[in-house]
């Protein structure tokens, strides 16, 4: 099942959020069993004068990190959407976004109030430059 659309609808409320400077951060979470890959943390930073993401992955018994541009880094998460996680969370200063799948695999996005008050010192550090 693909859900490159879907995700991808969600992933550019994530761009926004960077590009207005209100992104605190983006949480990939709620795996199918139990995996060795327990969550995907998402976090801008700056690479050579370059805004771009920060992916870590938590595993049981280590971490990982990779860096991508923010368009490489949609493409970089499809493939873990249903396959460990069932859901992703982008955490802004505004609301959080909720990407989830059911138990048949039916996508829904929704929004409630925001957890974080203040967005990454990274992205405002950034765009204040």
């Amino acid at each position: 099942m693909a859900f490159t659309e879907s995700f991808t609808e969600f992933y550019n409320k994530v761009k926004t959020s960077l590009a207005d400077g209100t992104f605190a951060k983006l949480t990939m979470a709620k795996t199918i069993g139990n995996t060795d890959l327990m969550n995907i943390y998402v976090r801008p930073i700056i690479e050579e004068g370059i805004l771009k993401m920060e992916l870590k992955y938590k595993f049981q018994q280590e971490e990982q990190i990779e860096i991508h541009s923010i368009d490489a880094t949609r493409d970089v998460l499809i493939p873990y959407i249903n396959n460990p996680f069932l859901s992703a969370i982008l955490f802004t200063t505004e609301f959080d976004l909720t990407y989830k799948l059911n138990k048949k695999r039916v996508v829904s996005i929704s929004e409630s109030s925001n957890t974080f008050g203040n967005a990454s010192e990274v992205l405002l550090g950034y765009l204040n430059q």
